[in-house]
């Protein structure tokens, strides 16, 4: 069971182009197509009302959307606008269409009914329009997991000592003692993670040249079902770091992660990485992309290996540890909005009218 009312990100804006793009997502079977006209990008059910033909296979033309079977066209509305050899249009002619948004790279898809999309629910993320200050690179992976078990896996950020040593992890020991603060929020939860006094990891030393110690942090903000805004950086010790993060040299970066269900069994992963020191330096964006990009990939290893063993044993006795917290309250909320979503709002209730 997906939560429907929510924006999940449906494609990287500039994947959808001259061609039509099928994703699929909570087991929804959608085709995007940017329209030759305007720009906007429309989101419909792939699957034409006539044949029952996948969208997918037609071409984008000056009306809109043709299906590829016998040429009928398709608006982003999903409203038919033509058919060959035919004047008269009926109204059932149509096609199911999906709310849709183009924000800071992103293309946004409501999955709930189009008319209750709510636009103000969109997260934020200006640091994709930021090149300046942050120059970033992004990717989508396609994981054989759960979308739930991708962000668990951002909750508890213990693993990073023991799956990412080599790169972003370091000493597993600095991420099991660090200073942790959880605060709950109605939409997910936030929370940060100092390290101080630590070792730098490879990746870090990599890109800012650390010689010593340093002060590092690690925050998050979840925002439910599947986004996670992340900033994390260091700077060396004695340089108060926990009183002042935004100074000049050190190392930080931006991280974007978005999940994206496509069925029960696998998801879409979003993400781009931002670094924000030696901006003006390409090769230091191409270089932190490139760890990370390996990071993950160890992330995708581990979380599909996870997601064939629970599958495999059918077991779903599990046990939480201190450092589920994050991800015990996001599961919760999680929770919390799938039965609101699935419980029958009340009728109004009826005033008796005195009779005259």
């Amino acid at each position: 069971m997906f939560i429907q009312n929510a924006w999940y990100i449906a494609a990287w804006a500039h994947e959808v182009k001259d061609r039509p793009l099928a994703r699929t997502i909570c087991n929804a079977h959608v085709v995007l197509f940017r329209d030759k006209a305007t720009g906007k990008v429309g989101a419909l059910e792939d699957r034409c009302c006539h044949r029952g033909t996948p969208l997918r296979f037609g071409e984008v033309v000056e009306e809109g959307l043709q299906c590829g079977y016998h040429g009928m066209v398709f608006d982003c509305s999903g409203t038919c606008v033509h058919i060959p050899g035919q004047a008269s249009i009926p109204p059932q002619a149509r096609v199911k269409h999906y709310a849709l948004v183009e924000k800071d790279e992103f293309l946004w898809i409501w999955m709930g009914p189009a008319e209750e999309a709510d636009t103000s629910k969109i997260l934020d993320y200006p640091w994709h329009n930021d090149y300046r200050r942050w120059p970033h690179k992004h990717e989508v992976y396609h994981v054989k997991a759960d979308y739930m078990l991708m962000v668990d896996n951002l909750m508890d950020l213990t693993h990073l000592g023991y799956v990412h040593k080599s790169t972003i992890g370091g000493n597993p020991k600095v991420h099991v003692d660090a200073q942790m603060t959880v605060t709950p929020k109605p939409t997910g939860l936030h929370f940060i993670r100092w390290m101080l006094d630590s070792v730098p990891p490879p990746s870090y030393v990599k890109a800012a040249g650390f010689k010593g110690r340093v002060d590092r942090w690690q925050e998050f903000e979840y925002v439910a079902p599947g986004c996670i805004i992340q900033w994390s950086g260091a700077l060396d010790v004695g340089r108060g770091a926990q009183e002042n993060r935004e100074q000049d040299g050190g190392f930080q970066l931006r991280l974007f992660h978005g999940l994206t269900p496509e069925t029960d069994n696998t998801c879409h992963y979003y993400w781009s990485t931002a670094n924000g020191y030696r901006q003006d330096d390409p090769e230091a964006t191409e270089q932190l992309f490139q760890e990370i990009s390996r990071a993950f990939q160890e992330d995708k290893g581990i979380v599909e290996g996870q997601a064939a063993m629970l599958a495999a044993t059918g077991d779903k006795r599990l046990v939480d540890i201190v450092s589920d917290k994050a991800r015990v309250h996001m599961r919760r909320t999680v929770h919390r909005m799938l039965v609101a979503e699935s419980t029958p709002k009340a009728a109004p209730e009826q005033v008796a009218v005195p009779a005259k």
